[in-house]
């Protein structure tokens, strides 16, 4: 580095005077002279083009070249200066090298900001960009300041010619060791961004878990998923289990409706059209029943003691299935009574063949 900036000053030094200070002075009021002209340039062009576009993220990405770069220029001509002074090598050295470290800084500022300008942006879009909502963004933003930083620490060591096999080897035993110590923590914040990125379920989503749990989504959060069920009883998942899980969602698919498959089972000797006639005329006559696609009766099985019927038909909410099936097994029961269509129930008939002799 000290090499190349001495083959740049003797390259000056034949159009400047003699004097090392007058030198020092020129190469400064150069470097700022230089650094208003390349902002005003910006200014006038590329601030002109950005203004005419209708996103907000050109103006911020010329925002994020423009301060970065008219400060990098006054900076590198201080540092042409000192080096051009008559001084210890050592004060020559440290103060290059503190001019440099200044540069690094100060592009890590505004990386870091346009970095959370794209990742609020990309939130915007999630059509595009499925893992980035605001629920993660903040955890976006975390992750790419600390990308940022860790790369300005790194070109900060290598800028004072320091040894960074040392340092990487210490930051991988303390990441292996946070690692291991929080890897239950990780592993639910990447199923976190995992559901978030593939959308397996969304906020007030009914869905079923393999162990059982049936709910609605009331929050899908970077740790857990929480499901409140119809008992007004809220469980929270770890979004670990939720990854691993076999998730039945009742509310996914084009249509939000619900097919309810209602079994029903008459005597013997029943008139079957009469059974399906009632029952399909249950289902129209009930307001929570959908109309399209229209009911339908199965004629199932031959039962042990029963005629296996099938009502199928859809309500518009998974939500009111409960209520839906309450009120058609009502009606159903009414109907039955009323055309005196017999509901079998199991029976036992017990035959003594021999009763034991009474004792006396």
């Amino acid at each position: 580095m000290n090499h190349e900036i001495e083959q740049i000053l003797q390259q000056i030094s034949v159009y400047l005077p003699d004097s090392r200070i007058v030198q020092a002075v020129i190469i400064v009021i150069a470097a700022v002279l230089l650094s208003r002209l390349v902002s005003l340039l910006i200014d006038t062009t590329l601030k002109r083009l950005a203004g005419r576009t209708r996103s907000d993220l050109d103006d911020k990405l010329v925002a994020f070249i423009q301060q970065p770069l008219v400060k990098t220029i006054v900076l590198a001509g201080l540092a042409l200066a000192v080096a051009n002074l008559d001084l210890d090598d050592k004060v020559v050295f440290v103060t290059v090298k503190l001019l440099l470290t200044i540069m690094v800084i100060v592009w890590a500022i505004p990386l870091a900001g346009l970095l959370k300008s794209l990742f609020g942006a990309a939130s915007s879009t999630r059509e595009h960009f499925g893992a980035i909502q605001p629920t993660t963004l903040p955890l976006f933003n975390n992750v790419g300041k600390m990308l940022v930083w860790a790369l300005a620490v790194f070109v900060v060591i290598v800028v004072w010619d320091l040894d960074a096999t040392g340092w990487m080897a210490s930051a991988g035993v303390v990441g292996l060791a946070v690692g291991f110590a929080a890897k239950d923590t990780l592993s639910n914040l990447i199923a976190g961004v995992f559901i978030m990125a593939d959308a397996q379920y969304k906020i007030d989503d009914l869905i079923i878990l393999d162990s059982g749990e049936r709910g609605q989504v009331t929050h899908i959060g970077l740790r857990s998923t929480r499901l409140l069920t119809r008992d007004d009883i809220e469980i929270t998942v770890p979004n670990a289990v939720m990854g691993q899980a076999k998730i039945t969602n009742e509310t996914g698919g084009p249509n939000p409706q619900r097919r309810l498959r209602v079994p029903v089972g008459v005597a013997y000797g029943s008139d079957i059209d009469l059974v399906r006639e009632i029952l399909l005329r249950v289902a129209f006559d009930e307001k929570l029943i959908s109309n399209s696609p229209e009911a339908q009766v199965r004629f199932r099985a031959f039962g042990t003691s029963s005629l296996d019927f099938e009502l199928l038909c859809w309500i518009p909410d998974p939500l009111l299935k409960g209520r839906a099936i309450d009120m058609l097994l009502c009606s159903i029961d009414r109907e039955f009574r009323i055309h005196r269509v017999e509901i079998p129930f199991p029976q036992q008939d017990v035959f003594i063949k021999q009763l034991p002799p009474q004792v006396t």
